[in-house]
């Protein structure tokens, strides 16, 4: 294993960089730069941008403080690209022959298609919600109260739902005294001294809630039996039993479906955030900074160079169009742009021939009453199973509203891919039944739904890049300089794949560059 491929399976890349010192944090502050976006005429520096998703909308918004005159091409019609929310009104075809879909949830209901959560160290992201005026609340993420289940087993505790806080306090307690035995048996002596051992089984004592002979036999962490939670008067409350380690070891939950690693992960730890109403609050943002500067339903058909610039044609209303300009910044996703009539180097269409996509889908789920607060008391946070449906997100506003919005899968490769490859009745029948088991309220409390496959979704095709040691190594370089006066921006081009961060990033990145060189030019 590479130190790179070590780095990608024990957490996010850049994350691991960041905090090991070997990158620099994101800029967490406005962009400040000197007004050079003139040239001698006194009229702006004609720049094309390809997208207006999150990059290609921030890069307009910098480069128009600096002077330049920025036209946004947008193949949608609507801004914001995989950064997307699904609310009462929401139309999408997906490619290849998909039907039409119209979301009918309710007023005030909705769920984020893509983009869904904003940690709290992704400074550059939280600094374009100050400066556009973005309010945010809390995502919960983490929520033991939701529910782990392994469907097919055979032990005792299979295809059956189980509280996640009940299998990490069990499991915590029964290895924590574990070692707490073998300590005892002084098999750790050469390492440690006798000081050493009591403090490391004092510490274990209390990390696992083990009683004054060194044994988990569950206590109140793990809570209270149903209407036995401690009252007034006489009522202490009757704990719960611990579940058994070899029922736990058999459970299946050792399964890697169920590790535990999303909340260990460096963007997942709390605090987490989301904006007020919806992710697409942010885009909308920029969007008004933008006005008049973005032509929607304008898919791109050819990028070329010309001796002076670029010339890029699109499609309105049937009919093309052609503009030109200065320089280009093209924040398209690869699978787009690589069925792109371009003259671009050979390596930056190799790149986007070779660098892989995420398959990823998620369905919206309205119901009737909002059952998982209700009945279980979760209120936000992932449920996780080995099903098809992979997870279950609890919305985190609308707390105790009289309906909501759940996520009912949120899946992910061949998973994915399967899932995308139904028909839309197809999902929402998987999704419904496979839920069910864990909630079993679902078929009396459903109303409708809304589901998305992105890798089947036009002008995406994909969720995110996924870059492993040799692709980063061979393809990322050729997108990170400008190929004569193209430039490009997007999450493929950083180490924050499938954040919005790197969207804003590599906006930055690229308006600094372009920056630089227009720089260059007044110089001479």
């Amino acid at each position: 294993m590479t130190r790179r491929d070590f780095i990608n399976s024990t957490s996010a890349s850049y994350a691991s960089l960041l905090a090991w010192g070997m990158l620099p944090a994101a800029p967490a502050s406005a962009l400040n730069l000197p007004a050079n976006g003139q040239n001698k005429d006194g009229k702006g520096r004609k720049v094309i941008i390809l997208g207006a998703g999150l990059a290609g909308m921030t890069a307009a918004y910098e480069l128009g403080k600096l002077g330049y005159d920025c036209t946004v091409l947008e193949a949608r019609a609507r801004s914001g690209g995989r950064v997307w929310t699904v609310r009462g009104g929401t139309q999408e075809s997906e490619m290849n022959g998909g039907p039409a879909q119209t979301c009918t949830f309710a007023n005030g209901l909705y769920f984020n298609g893509g983009a869904a959560r904003i940690p709290h160290h992704h400074q550059i992201t939280l600094q374009y919600c100050r400066e556009l005026g973005v309010p945010l609340e809390i995502f919960n993420g983490a929520n033991e109260s939701a529910y782990l289940y392994n469907d097919g087993g055979t032990g005792d505790l299979a295809n059956r739902r189980m509280r996640i806080s009940d299998y990490h306090n069990d499991m915590r307690g029964y290895t924590s005294e574990l070692l707490a035995k073998a300590l005892d048996q002084s098999s750790l002596d050469q390492q440690l001294t006798k000081e050493d051992v009591e403090k490391l089984i004092d510490f274990l004592k209390n990390e696992g809630d083990l009683n004054t002979a060194h044994l988990y036999k569950g206590t109140n962490r793990r809570g209270y039996k149903s209407k036995s939670d401690p009252g007034a008067g006489n009522a202490p409350g009757t704990i719960t039993d611990p579940y058994g380690l070899t029922d736990l070891l058999r459970s299946g939950f050792m399964q890697p479906v169920f590790y535990n690693v999303g909340d260990y992960a460096y963007e997942q730890q709390t605090t987490l955030l989301q904006p007020v109403g919806g992710m697409d609050a942010i885009p909308k943002a920029l969007e008004k900074k933008l006005a008049g500067k973005i032509i929607f339903s304008a898919p791109v058909t050819e990028l070329r160079k010309t001796e002076n610039g670029v010339r890029v044609v699109y499609q309105k209303a049937g009919k093309s169009v052609e503009v030109t300009g200065e320089f280009c910044v093209c924040a398209l996703p690869l699978p787009m742009l690589k069925n792109l009539e371009s003259d671009l180097s050979g390596t930056v269409k190799r790149a986007a021939d070779f660098i892989p996509y995420m398959k990823t889908g998620k369905i919206g789920l309205q119901f009737k009453r909002r059952f998982w607060e209700e009945d279980d008391g979760i209120y936000g946070g992932i449920s996780r199973t080995n099903m098809d449906i992979n997870q279950i997100w609890y919305p985190s506003f609308g707390l105790q509203g009289p309906k909501g919005v759940l996520i009912g899968y949120y899946n992910f490769y061949s998973r994915a891919e399967a899932v995308g490859a139904m028909t839309i009745p197809e999902r929402e029948k998987m999704a419904m039944t496979q839920g069910a088991k864990i909630h079993p309220q679902y078929p009396a409390e459903f109303e409708n739904s809304f589901s998305l496959a992105w890798h089947r979704i036009p002008f995406s095709g994909g969720g995110w890049a996924v870059y492993d040691d040799a692709i980063r190594k061979k393809y990322y370089p050729s997108l990170l300089e400008p190929d004569d006066n193209i430039y490009f921006a997007g999450e493929h081009t950083t180490y924050l794949t499938a954040w919005m961060a790197g969207a804003f990033t590599s906006a930055r990145r690229t308006v600094e560059s372009i920056h630089a060189r227009v720089g260059e030019y007044t110089k001479k």
